[in-house]
């Protein structure tokens, strides 16, 4: 077994990353305030092909060299967008027919394995601040939370891990279809 070097993992150029079909997701961050964490979900986004990435209240916003550091470039071929509040975005979202999800523990939550996908529907997966998680208003707007199964001791994951467990399984299962 041999490490593949860079340029045998053929690569688009951010010019055709721009142009292909996206997933029809979208990530919106409420009041995230880590910045590394920022720029790793730009980073997971670009992976899966996520359409855009809504920054809401204290998120930071590209161009940020903190923002970079993890993004590696993504945050210059992912779209995104800045909302004074996450409200407001998920509003958006629903008048343009998306579905917003929260990624939070609440009372109904759904384990990420079991929930439905409707391979007809436009998805906004929305993720929380790293201490308070997603604000309860912006839940109310909600039709559906899913919840990531934990074994430990521990009852949550970075916002960034738990970015790129959901986004691997939407995208395998809507996507690839397994």
């Amino acid at each position: 077994m041999r490490k593949l070097a860079n340029s045998e993992l053929n690569r688009i150029s951010v010019d055709e990353f721009k142009k292909i079909d996206k997933t029809q997701i979208i990530v919106v961050l409420d009041n995230v305030r880590s910045l590394n964490n920022i720029g790793s979900i730009f980073r997971t986004a670009d992976a899966f092909k996520v359409e855009a990435i809504y920054l809401c209240g204290i998120c930071a916003t590209p161009p940020h060299k903190e923002i970079h550091k993890t993004a590696l470039g993504a945050e210059d071929t992912v779209y995104w967008e800045y909302f004074d509040n996450t409200i407001n975005a998920v509003e958006k979202l629903k008048i343009n027919n998306y579905l917003p999800v929260a990624v939070e523990q609440t009372e109904n939550s759904i384990m990420l394995e079991k929930f439905p996908m409707d391979y007809q529907l436009k998805y906004a997966l929305i993720f929380g601040n790293e201490v308070k998680g997603i604000e309860q208003e912006v839940i109310n707007l909600c039709n559906k939370s899913v919840e990531i199964p934990q074994f430990g001791t521990k009852h949550s994951f970075n916002v960034s891990v738990s970015a790129g467990i959901v986004l691997w399984e939407w995208y395998r299962r809507l996507i690839l279809g397994m």
